[in-house]
């Protein structure tokens, strides 16, 4: 009979409203045995040959916040959750019953928050193809779910490179010598627009919520400046001066307060990409959000002001692999430096989660399960 091992994992106790915390979580022991079980039962349509992995790297991302709360609208892209459910990791295969995948191959996908998963579903795994850069981008910059056909679109998201790639280049379509604005600029996603957008030739300034964050930006990433919205009595005047002539481009990850104020600042047929909310994320009640006061300069200055959602380009696997090999040869060069925040360990999961939301991360926020 295989070793029987201890397989811990993070859950939901609670739906939760307003801001979470980390008691709304706990982690739970069990155990698991190291082999794929006989007779195992697998979705409709899909084959019986499975994968057990072992998690090294997960993702922890702002989005999960909108499968906390029980909601009966349509203000997030996501669905209702058990926390964990859904998380991209990178792991080594343990043991397969797929021809496709043998011990000791290292593969990403989705998974939940736990050391160890049987993937019913190894068909949805990608094996690591540039093996030379750090495992962990494959959670975030280089990370992609393509299998639209069998992934629903509101069960994907957090693909910070993918992301940033399409939303800038697509949404955004920018020129060279055109003025960019990003918000969260050091979040998972902000970080790498801001450097797409140098390598375009564009002139960028990121806004984040402390010094030394704004001096990370300017220091280590290449932008031209920054703003510390929360040391800003006037954030609309602060735009105003950094963007004397005005912003062409706006990729927007916060909503709220930031945008509205970006909205007059906008030149002429200007480009704003929503790409998230997350300032709105943790109200009580989605109708108490900020109400928005700008609006009319869409109108005044021909902007198109367009969200989007990286679902959108899941089921293009040539787009992907052309992402893929431009983002990895950016990183191998140094052209873009892609930011981790890593703790140890699954008990530091429900921290780290609750950490995005007060600012205390910088770049994409991993947990490692194992250096295994």
């Amino acid at each position: 009979m295989a070793e029987e091992v201890r397989n811990r994992k993070v859950v939901l106790k609670r739906y939760v409203t307003g801001y979470p915390t980390e008691d709304d979580m706990e982690v739970v022991d069990g155990t698991i045995h190291l082999a794929v079980p006989a007779g195992l039962a697998v979705p409709a349509g899909l084959t019986a040959p499975a994968v057990l992995v072992k998690n090294l790297y997960l993702s922890c991302d702002a989005w999960m916040r909108g499968r906390m709360s029980k909601r009966d609208d349509v203000t997030t892209v996501v669905n209702d959750f058990v926390l964990g459910e859904a998380s991209y990791f990178l792991s080594k295969v343990v043991e397969s019953t797929h021809t496709d995948y043998q011990a000791g191959d290292l593969v990403w996908g989705m998974v939940g928050w736990e050391e160890y998963t049987v993937i019913t579903h190894p068909s949805w795994l990608v094996k690591i193809q540039h093996t030379e850069l750090p495992l962990s981008y494959y959670t975030g910059v280089l990370a992609l779910e393509f299998v639209i056909s069998v992934v629903s679109p509101n069960d994907v998201a957090g693909m910070s490179g993918l992301t940033a790639y399409a939303g800038f280049f697509d949404v955004c379509k920018p020129k060279p010598g055109e003025a960019v604005f990003v918000s969260a600029a050091s979040g998972a996603v902000g970080q790498l627009v801001g450097q797409l957008a140098k390598l375009a030739g564009c002139h960028v300034v990121g806004s984040v919520g402390s010094d030394d964050k704004a001096l990370l930006l300017k220091d280590k990433l290449g932008f031209d400046d920054t703003i510390n919205y929360k040391s800003e009595p006037d954030l609309g005047a602060s735009l105003r001066l950094r963007f004397p002539d005005g912003i062409d481009v706006y990729f927007d990850n916060v909503g709220g307060e930031t945008l509205d104020a970006a909205l007059p600042q906008m030149r002429l047929r200007g480009r704003v990409a929503v790409c998230g909310m997350v300032s709105q994320y943790n109200l009580d009640d989605p109708g108490e959000g900020v109400r928005m006061r700008n609006l009319p300069w869409l109108v005044t200055r021909r902007v198109r002001m367009e969200g989007f959602n990286v679902a959108d380009y899941l089921a293009d696997e040539e787009y992907y692999r052309r992402f893929e090999e431009a983002m990895a040869g950016y990183l191998r060069d140094g052209r873009v430096t892609y930011l981790e925040d890593v703790v140890e360990g699954l008990e530091s999961a429900p921290a780290a989660l609750v950490g995005i939301f007060r600012g205390r991360n910088v770049g994409r926020q991993l947990i490692v399960v194992s250096r295994e």
